[in-house]
């Protein structure tokens, strides 16, 4: 009993200290002060309207968003296609491709930044959009396809089977069965490679071309020249984005899973 009271209150201490720093900055986005200090000396907005007056920051996130919603498109894409392939089909060499497909995952980020850069440079391309949107795709690709392969698994293959048998092609059959029964995985794997791409500095870092920036290295590059309560205010914009889209999807994965077991 002892150990177990033990285990609850060091996994509570854990977690204060893994998320207390960000619930302080967060506090601290809402202080009128131009210096963050406790006790607050109110409530205040200011510094989110002067985040949204800051013509770089809004830049940023345009940025972010369209590079967020492209990779989420693309990445999903590929990583359906990729697992009905691993899942479906036999083929030479289908372990050793599925292997390398999530193999990413298990690459330190950086290493896969300084790779990709060094290719691009033995091609003689330049650091680009094109290249920091290659970047993307190729590291939240095996979270999309985990995802969906998890959820192909489940689905069985006799459904297919007596579509294909009542007259349907493999494409009416992939439109008309597979793809509702997957469409759970498809959104948590389209939000979930949205949120990476979103939040990514690492490999960005490396990847982007001058002149461009997301909202993480616009963030770095403040804290660079100094501590600004805008900073504070765009950390948390950027927690509220991330959290929120993986518990809309995880809500409305829900929901359609609900709906199609009805």
């Amino acid at each position: 009993m002892i150990g177990w009271n033990v285990i609850r209150w060091a996994t509570a201490l854990v977690y204060i200290f893994m998320f207390a720093p960000i619930v302080v900055v967060m506090l601290l986005a809402f202080n009128p002060a131009q210096f963050g200090s406790f006790p607050m000396q109110g409530f205040s907005l200011r510094w989110f309207i002067a985040l949204w007056e800051n013509e770089a920051i809004v830049r940023a996130f345009q940025v972010s968003l369209l590079l967020g919603l492209l990779t989420s498109l693309i990445a999903t894409t590929l990583g359906v296609l990729a697992a009905l392939a691993i899942v479906r089909y036999e083929f030479p060499g289908k372990r050793l491709i599925s292997t390398a497909m999530v193999a990413p995952i298990l690459i330190p980020e950086v290493v896969l930044a300084v790779a990709l850069l060094l290719f691009m440079q033995f091609l003689n391309l330049p650091r680009s959009f094109l290249m920091l949107l290659m970047g993307h795709v190729i590291f939240t690709l095996p979270f999309v396809i985990l995802v969906v392969q998890a959820r192909l698994v489940g689905i069985r293959r006799e459904y297919e089977e007596a579509a294909l048998s009542l007259g349907a092609n493999p494409v009416q059959t992939f439109l008309q069965v597979t793809l509702p029964l997957l469409l759970p995985a498809i959104l948590a794997g389209l939000l979930f490679s949205f949120t990476i791409s979103f939040d990514d500095i690492t490999g960005t870092l490396f990847w982007k071309p001058g002149g461009i920036e997301t909202v993480p290295t616009q963030l770095f590059a403040m804290l660079r020249h100094s501590i600004s309560p805008e900073i504070n205010a765009l950390g948390t914009t950027m927690v509220l984005i991330t959290v929120a889209f993986p518990l809309l999807g995880m809500a409305l994965a829900r929901a359609l899973a609900r709906r199609l077991n009805a």
